[in-house]
């Protein structure tokens, strides 16, 4: 076989290879994040030692992956749009880190709710609705990242409004209770934080899109420039 034929199939193998652990990676976070979701509707806070166990492996990853990044820069040296995927998956991992400990958050959330004796129920909030909308936007980002779609990123991007919408209207529901009913208090204050720990890993998924379409289109989407006013 022609050696540069040999390194090219090589480094292919080893892009693959990357993409796969990040695939990995964003699955256990996923899982997190929904086992966490099922806690806080069920109280079964048994499950939060092992989300807690889990962010340790999602940890190990990001670790892995981001010297697998840094050897196959060093080694391979690539250039355009394999130099975007390799910039782009050390962000996504970053990302998937992060979505991964406000995951381990709303766990400990609900363990706190559950051991006083609260039921989150109570408060008729729809935190359940807004973690499962930020939970699909974390599925699609990734399913984005696995088929390199810039169109379904897009469309993550976009849901991140309605994630963040719901979440204040759940601070202002959060708030009356507590303004009616003081010994709520405690209670609603770790809602809140279960709530917003949910909008941020919504926040997380919205940035895991906006580096798919960085890497395939080369188009920094992050920061748009604001509109000057006429």
């Amino acid at each position: 076989m022609n050696e540069s034929l040999h390194l090219s199939s090589q480094f292919d193998e080893d892009l693959g290879g990357l993409r796969t652990h990040v695939l990995q990676m964003g699955g256990l976070v996923e899982t997190q994040v929904s086992a966490a979701i099922e806690a806080y509707s069920s109280g079964e806070v048994g499950s939060v030692k092992h989300i807690v166990e889990t962010d340790r492996k999602v940890n190990d990853l990001e670790k892995a992956i981001d010297d697998d990044c840094a050897h196959l820069i060093a080694k391979r040296q690539p250039a355009a749009s394999d130099l975007r995927l390799v910039f782009g998956i050390t962000k996504i991992v970053t990302d998937l880190e992060r979505a991964g400990d406000e995951a381990k958050k709303i766990a400990k959330g609900v363990r706190r709710i559950y051991e006083a004796g609260q039921m989150p129920s109570q408060y008729g909030i729809g935190v359940r609705h807004i973690a499962e909308a930020a939970l699909g936007m974390l599925h699609n980002a990734l399913d984005a990242f696995a088929r390199l779609d810039p169109q379904l990123a897009e469309h993550v991007i976009r849901a991140d409004a309605d994630v963040d919408t719901e979440f204040k209207s759940i601070m202002r529901q959060l708030i009356t209770h507590m303004m009616e009913d003081p010994r709520t208090i405690t209670t609603s204050i770790d809602i809140i934080w279960i709530a917003r720990a949910v909008e941020r890993i919504g926040d997380h998924a919205k940035n895991i899109a906006e580096h798919v379409v960085f890497i395939v289109e080369g188009r920094d989407i992050r920061h748009p420039p604001k509109e000057s006013k006429a």
